[in-house]
């Protein structure tokens, strides 16, 4: 099984800005959460059918009918100024694979990180052969976690308990190492619940108001959704 932690962001200081090509089910839900989360998104799809009905589920989005197996297409777009390109494109395959390697061989792209599709085995191999810096599949892992994984980078684990209501796992924040839970006062700042906290193999539950996250620490917070979007990400 993949590992999708293995994949880095880019910088704090760089602006996160994502290309989405191939928007059908899987490339839509990526869009969708993206957006919920204040990206800044760029839609493209060879289909007119497929942008038309994007936009009839989110109104605002930039979106264009895109060959992405030609390189002129691909600069006119603006699709190889955005950072982070995900393929969404499902058949043919060659389409992503073209659509990776003109993301990152181009002359003059800007796109450092390539997350791609793919339906069997060979498809991920060839994918990664091209330059992919990750591969998933959906059946393993759904457009709407993809989505929130892009934008929420030190995220290892989230569990809704309701659809208001979440627990989420993450890597300490920078701006929490060396601070004690007392000084954050995660529920009056956050509105969430410190649940656990320290390495991730030997995590102490209900920790103490005294204890001090240091880098590298997990912690496990519960709260609403909303107040565990607000949480700092990196």
């Amino acid at each position: 099984m993949v590992d999708w932690w293995q994949w880095s962001p880019q910088k704090e200081n760089e602006a996160l800005t994502f290309a989405v090509v191939g928007v059908g089910r899987f490339g839509t839900a990526v869009c969708r959460e993206l957006i919920n989360n204040g990206a800044d998104v760029l839609a493209a799809d060879y289909s007119e059918k497929a942008i038309d009905d994007l936009r009839q589920i989110e109104p605002t989005i930039e979106a264009r009918v895109v060959d992405c197996t030609d390189e002129e297409s691909m600069k006119e777009s603006g699709i190889l100024e955005m950072n982070t390109l995900v393929v969404g494109i499902s058949e043919p395959i060659e389409a992503s694979i073209t659509t990776t390697l003109i993301a990152k061989d181009s002359d003059g792209t800007k796109v450092k990180s390539v997350i791609a599709r793919a339906t069997s085995d060979l498809h991920e191999k060839m994918l990664i052969r091209v330059g992919a810096d990750r591969v998933v599949f959906p059946s393993r892992m759904q457009g709407e976690r993809l989505g929130l994984e892009l934008v929420r980078p030190n995220l290892i684990e989230r569990l809704e308990l309701d659809h208001q209501t979440g627990i989420d796992e993450i890597t300490v924040p920078e701006d929490f190492i060396g601070r004690s839970l007392r000084d954050l006062n995660l529920r009056k700042n956050y509105l969430v619940n410190v649940l656990a906290a320290g390495p991730a193999d030997n995590l102490k539950v209900n920790p103490p108001a005294k204890y001090v996250l240091e880098r590298g620490n997990v912690l496990v917070v519960m709260g609403s959704m909303e107040a565990l979007q607000k949480l700092p990400q990196t």
